[in-house]
């Protein structure tokens, strides 16, 4: 299976100007290389068959001949061995009755698909290509043309590429200067249904150039949703005004997935996820309408790629799959994220609060992560909204599965913080609740356990009556999507801060906050939160075992770091369980596949049983991609079928 990826390599060959028998040599060899690295599509530079600078050397009949000749040969080449199954784009001259093109040969299994001409040529600066070539006009429509032995070839700008077998592949062409301009060809190719962008190039290199080029290709591969695969000129290009670096570049949506150095003609190879593009387009409905309102008419051409293209059962993915997709691997910009995040939830409650003119807050303590983040945040908001930290009262519950270490962690963390201490103990209410409604003490079942989360909840929220204030919930993210929380117990609140997240970010967040307190010489606040961050996330609903937790959250429901990447790809991109399971194995979690499998099984299952508790979830601001309120990301029936799911993962 390919689940939705293909591979593209981007080649910068050695050139010769005005050679074109040994820069078709050169462009053979490479494209090879690349088709025995399992590439589908391999993009060449501009003119990458005559060499770029021949300068008015173009205008001669012997140097076009020459190009269409090794044209030919290309051609032939691709019908043969590796190369048959690849769609390579090779740039050449092509004469025409009113004028010479710059132009991008499109090539697939001994065929001639198109010639894509440029439609904005450079004559600024260093570049004169309005000297020898014409430019192909917005308003010219694609025509057939016969050029290297074929018949009817479609010639112009707005001529698509498409598989045969899933039409979310689509493949479309511009040429270096196209990218340049305000209103690049590929804004429409992308709009008629283009997936990948080619870009055949010849941009010189010059101080400061490669990181705008970048940061160009970048940005407009996420403006436009799509993948571009940006092939360079390299050195044997340099000539005596210029010099070419070869920096090649292979971009979706935003991100870099490949790069070459500087100099090197380095042949680079990503694996892009067309399928993800297709499913960033239907949930981001401005695409679409704006795509609607695209007049351009087009061309399609018809290929065959996925038959013949990468199974990635039997080869390693090239590309990077962050095992922990919320959290960024570097430290310096973990750092960064985590100051973002808790600003945005501090000012989401700072803003509540000043709306409802509020001075005070109650947050249940347990000295576990969610509420200790919790009441960090809390704190953080009310020095935004100037109302004093003892305004904030921290309420710790010790009942039957307290353990001392959490206990004191919890009232060193209040003192710490600036908060007031207040303790309730309810063991006793808790066992004449359950003695009102009949349940045995000693058995330790689901309402035993909900007993005590429940009566937590009362207490906070009429300790807030009793306080004028509101109540700050500490759930997660991650909890929500498991239902891992008790119904009208820690599910309920006046705000969440975390709701939207994850419990993998939630440590981070934590840490970032103890080393901020270790910086400022606090040793004792940092102290304890860094035996937070050491002690097993646990609900403490059953009693301890010697002194010490005895139930650990994820013995019962599995790793949160597994269940934090099932989460991500099923929300952001709404992948299906196979293609989920694919990269969970391809992003190097520390698991079996027997591991992994079960606890997809197991998440499936929750998040789609627990649906009922986020339809009615308290407000929280959004931080992070992904948020599960019923007001913001996710609307589900609560009552859905997971049947078509679970097929899925039984047959994996």
């Amino acid at each position: 299976m390919n689940y939705g990826f293909i591979r593209c390599a981007c080649c910068t060959p050695d050139v010769i100007v005005a050679d074109c028998i040994s820069n078709t040599k050169s462009i053979l060899e490479e494209a090879e290389k690349a088709a025995k690295n399992r590439a589908s599509i391999i993009v060449f530079p501009e003119f990458c068959i005559t060499g770029y600078t021949c300068g008015d050397l173009f205008f001669q009949n012997s140097l076009q001949r020459s190009a269409e000749d090794c044209l030919s040969q290309i051609i032939e080449k691709s019908g043969e061995t590796e190369l048959k199954n690849s769609l390579l784009f090779a740039g050449l001259p092509v004469p025409q009755n009113e004028g010479l093109y710059n132009c991008a040969a499109v090539i697939h299994g001994g065929k001639l698909l198109g010639l894509i001409a440029k439609s904005y040529l450079p004559n600024y600066g260093e570049f004169y290509e309005g000297r020898q070539f014409t430019p192909f006009g917005k308003n010219m429509k694609t025509r057939f043309v016969n050029f290297a032995g074929f018949e009817n070839v479609p010639f112009g700008t707005n001529i698509l590429f498409r598989d045969k077998s899933d039409s979310s592949l689509i493949v479309g062409c511009e040429i270096c200067e196209d990218l340049w301009v305000p209103l690049p060809p590929s804004t429409n190719h992308v709009l008629a249904g283009a997936t990948i962008i080619a870009n055949l190039s010849a941009g010189n290199e010059i101080i400061g150039k490669a990181d705008y080029r970048k940061n160009l290709v970048k940005s407009h591969s996420g403006r436009s949703i799509c993948a571009y695969i940006y092939a360079n000129a390299g050195k044997g290009e340099s000539t005596q005004d210029m010099v070419f670096a070869g920096h090649n570049l292979i971009c979706e949506n935003g991100s870099v997935l490949g790069e070459s150095k500087l100099f090197s003609n380095d042949t680079i190879y990503a694996d892009v996820d067309y399928e993800r593009l297709c499913q960033e387009r239907r949930r981001t409905t401005s695409f679409s309408l704006c795509a609607n309102s695209n007049s351009a008419d087009y061309t399609y051409v018809d290929i065959n790629l996925l038959s013949n293209a990468v199974n990635l059962d039997e080869t390693d993915l090239i590309r990077f799959v962050d095992a922990h997709p919320f959290v960024p691997s570097d430290k310096e910009q973990r750092s960064l994220r985590c100051q973002e995040v808790i600003t945005l939830q501090a000012q989401g409650l700072a803003k509540r609060l000043r709306h409802i003119h509020c001075q005070s807050a109650v947050i249940g303590l347990s000295g576990g992560l969610d509420s200790t983040l919790a009441l960090l945040v809390t704190a953080t908001a009310f020095d935004l909204c100037g109302i004093s930290r003892d305004k904030i009262t921290a309420v710790t519950m010790p009942c039957f599965g307290t353990t001392d270490r959490t206990y004191n962690n919890a009232c060193t963390l209040a003192k710490e913080c600036g908060a007031t201490l207040k303790e309730v103990r309810i063991a006793d209410s808790v066992r004449q609740h359950m003695k009102d409604i009949g349940q045995d003490e000693n058995t330790h079942d689901v309402t035993y356990e909900n007993c005590q989360a429940r009566e937590r909840t009362q207490v906070l929220m009429d300790y807030a009556n009793k306080t004028n204030g509101i109540v700050i919930g500490t759930g997660d993210l991650s909890e929500l999507a498991l239902g891992w929380c008790t119904y009208n117990g820690d599910h309920m609140s006046m705000y969440g801060v975390n709701s939207s997240v994850p419990k993998t970010l939630v440590r981070y967040l934590v840490e970032w906050f103890s080393d901020e307190e270790k910086i400022k010489g606090n040793a004792t606040f940092a102290a304890v939160l860094k035996d937070i961050l050491d002690t097993p996330v646990s609900p403490e609903l059953l009693p301890p075992t010697d002194g010490k937790i005895s139930q650990v959250t994820e013995d019962l429901v599995g790793p949160y770091e597994i269940h934090d990447f099932y989460l991500y790809y099923l929300l952001r991109f709404g992948f299906n369980p196979a293609k989920i399971f694919f990269l969970a194995k391809q992003s190097k979690l520390p698991y079996s596949e027997d591991v992994l499998k079960k606890w997809l099984k197991n998440f499936y299952r929750r998040f789609f049983t627990q649906q009922f508790k986020r339809s009615c979830m308290p407000d929280g601001a959004k931080v992070g991609t992904i948020n599960l309120s019923p007001r913001g990301d996710w609307r589900m029936p609560s009552d859905a079928s997971a049947q078509i799911w679970q097929n899925e993962v039984e047959k994996l």
